[in-house]
């Protein structure tokens, strides 16, 4: 009878674990189908084996919280649990705790979503718990041979307890304490003695004081209001983000792996292990930057602190300027549900889903793929991570594999990180930038701005569910949607008056990754394009879906015009682009030949269809962007780019609001596009339509 309470209650309540639900601190209770049963404060009240647990959620003042309608997962520690942890504390009782301990005991202990066993996959929680820290997901057995989950690699859910359901959400019952770490990235790499060389790297280039910074205390997300607005039909509310964090996330070579390079590339380690890394850095970077003026003057064992000197550079690319919460967020979200079963928005079987990032080291990109497409398997493991990887018919880079977890005595976590294990040296060396990164480089908007990443705005939600009647809901049970007051993104800034907004994701919307950007209003928006490989001419593509309620703006590149207006209201069968010839053919009907000539009508014109590896889905059917009208890419500029300099693009609003729709323009996915790669120019020969 249990589950299958559980199983009606959560059918209606419960959220995937690859979904997360920003929630009001008051949720409606005629959102939630209840039973005439127990609260989660009666649940923990009742039960003598949980009074410890009750004493400190009542000393935390939650209890209240716990008895209201809600939906929430309390992984409850028995009071034998919170013996062992009093006595590797030095106490004998809960009463010996303070008010502030019992608060961080609790809120640990307590996530405002659902979750049960069957939706925690490995990786990370996608929503926080009430201590705004994430907990880690992985499987193990128990004394009896069950499959458990195990919580930050310390406690199991009890295998006979689990998924008890009571009114207002899910207890999971747990074996030990749960505890996260407050110490910064830089002490949890420091304690863990498998990643000595990689910290004497970090101590010796000055890095480890960039890993300090947390929060931005300037900025105060409770001043600003909720922003209504209106996209095609769709009538939806965003909030400000509460919080401005600062993020990194780390991918560390463990000691070994130092070791068998140094005796590979016959590096001594006599003057010690800095010296070491220096003379590998030196190896690795004089190849590509050797003829560089600031890599010249910083390339010294006496200038390690110095950005340009060849370790200083070295471990920088190791770290990105975000905080990525979990193994399963390098990667663009993975759905298991309806026809859908691998990265949103993605066709898998076509192309590995893939994000790049810009790293600590300055105008540098790192490519995190996850292995799909068995045709490009090559020697990765599928469903794996991988940094810097290429295996296509061009090239055969397996790159870095990055492990999900690391051992059960070390701490992978801090307030404003985490790192990962990988078993292969990472570089910006010249594989990567003329091999890997010689690609085109597509980018979801919401993996341009860190802070996206590092608040974990993108992708929350549960993309399979829209807001009741279509109507703003302020409880954002199935999502939140954002905007951003001027300056709170680092790079971008806005003037007149407009409004960004990113809008969660929808399985059935027209984007990429089912999520979007858009801009709204009198808008004037100008951010910083993500760094190239190297100097050379690009092609800056924005893909978007076009339709009638959308505006006019005129794109600028480092302040300079480019071309007229871009109308997003034009669709690809408009008389001035392909007219009556588009549709004719779906796409995976067409010659190769057809093909090609096809991309080459378009690309005259400054257009190309959608990515053929991009899809949306209601649920029962897919339908893909390369046979859409709406769904295309667009070229914005082709430009001569230095990599050595920052480089913007500007949005600004040239369209009237009596267009209505407060001038809605899109920004779904950015491309960043080599010569090598859209100069294709012989007969017959065309782009990649993936």
């Amino acid at each position: 009878m249990k589950r299958l309470k559980y199983i009606i209650f959560g059918a209606l309540c419960a959220l995937p674990l690859v979904m997360t639900t920003s929630c009001s601190d008051e949720p409606d209770k005629d959102n939630f189908y209840t039973f005439t049963g127990e609260m989660m404060s009666d649940y923990i009240n009742n039960r003598a084996e949980y009074s410890d647990f009750a004493y400190i959620v009542d000393q935390a003042d939650l209890t209240d919280l716990l008895s209201a309608y809600g939906h929430y997962t309390c992984f409850l520690p028995s009071n034998t649990a919170m013996q062992a942890f009093l006595q590797k504390k030095g106490l004998t009782s809960v009463e010996q705790l303070t008010k502030a301990q019992c608060d961080t005991i609790a809120r640990t202990h307590l996530v405002n979503n659902i979750y049960a066993t069957i939706d925690m996959n490995d990786g990370t929680l996608n929503t926080a718990n009430m201590n705004k820290r994430y907990l880690q997901i992985t499987h193990t057995t128990d004394a009896n041979d069950n499959s458990v989950v195990q919580i930050n690699r310390m406690s199991n859910i009890i295998f006979e307890l689990k998924d008890d359901s009571v009114e207002n959400g899910i207890v999971q019952p747990i074996d030990v304490v749960i505890e996260n770490s407050n110490s910064s990235m830089s002490d949890v790499i420091k304690d863990n003695d498998r990643l000595s060389i990689f910290y004497e790297g970090l101590l010796a280039t000055g890095l480890r004081d960039t890993l300090l910074k947390v929060k931005d205390e300037t900025y105060n997300g409770k001043l600003y209001d909720l922003y209504y607005y209106k996209s095609h039909t769709w009538s939806e509310v965003a909030s400000a983000p509460e919080d401005k964090k600062y993020g990194f996330t780390i991918f560390v070579e463990p000691d070994e792996v130092y070791l068998s390079k140094f005796d590979e590339l016959g590096i001594s380690t006599a003057q010690g292990m800095t010296r070491a890394l220096y003379d590998l850095a030196c190896k690795i970077y004089d190849p590509v930057y050797g003829n560089d003026a600031d890599y010249q003057a910083a390339h010294d064992f006496d200038k390690l602190t110095e950005r340009y000197n060849p370790l200083n550079m070295f471990i920088a690319y190791h770290i990105l300027t975000r905080d990525v919460i979990g193994w399963n967020m390098l990667t663009p979200l993975e759905l298991h549900q309806g026809i859908v079963d691998g990265a949103i928005g993605i066709k898998i079987d076509k192309m590995n889903p893939n994000d790049w990032y810009e790293t600590l080291l300055p105008h540098s990109m790192m490519k995190l793929e996850q292995a799909t497409v068995r045709e490009y398997l090559g020697n990765a493991e599928r469903g794996q991570r991988y940094i810097n990887r290429r295996v296509d018919e061009k090239f055969s880079i397996d790159g870095s594999k990055v492990l999900p977890t690391v051992e059960d005595k070390y701490v992978q976590d801090a307030p404003n990180g985490r790192y990962f294990y990988i078993d292969k040296i990472i570089a910006y060396d010249n594989d990567t930038r003329e091999k890997v990164m010689n690609d085109r480089i597509r980018m979801d908007f919401a993996t341009v701005f860190p802070e996206i990443m590092t608040m974990n705005i993108r992708l929350n939600g549960d993309p399979t569910k829209d807001d009741d009647n279509n109507k703003a809901d302020q409880t954002f049970r199935n999502g939140k949607n954002y905007y951003f007051p001027n300056g709170y993104l680092d790079n971008v800034t806005m003037k007149g008056n407009g409004t960004l907004v990113y809008r969660r994701p929808h399985w059935n919307f027209w984007s990429y990754e089912g999520d979007e950007f858009n801009l709204f209003g009198d808008y004037d928006l100008t951010f910083r394009l993500p760094p190239v490989p190297y100097e050379g001419d690009y092609q800056i593509r924005l893909g978007f879906c076009a339709l009638e309620t959308r505006g006019v703006a005129q794109i600028y590149f480092d302040g300079k015009p480019q071309g007229i207006p871009l109308d997003m209201r034009k669709f690809l069968n408009d008389k001035s682009i392909l007219g009556d010839q588009f549709g004719t053919k779906k796409w995976a009907e067409m010659s190769d030949e057809e093909k090609a000539e096809d991309q080459k009508m378009l690309k005259n014109l400054g257009y190309y269809r959608g990515a053929y590896g991009g899809y949306h889905s209601n649920g029962s059917s897919v339908n893909e962007f390369v046979d859409n009208e709406r769904t295309y890419r667009l070229v914005l500029c082709t430009v001569h780019i230095n990599p050595k300099q920052d480089h913007f693009i500007r949005i600004r609003c040239t369209s009237s609001l009596k267009l209505g729709n407060n001038n809605e323009f899109m920004m779904d996915y950015l491309e960043i596009v080599p010569k090598s790669v859209y100069g294709v120019t012989s007969s017959g020969s065309m782009e990649t339509d993936l």
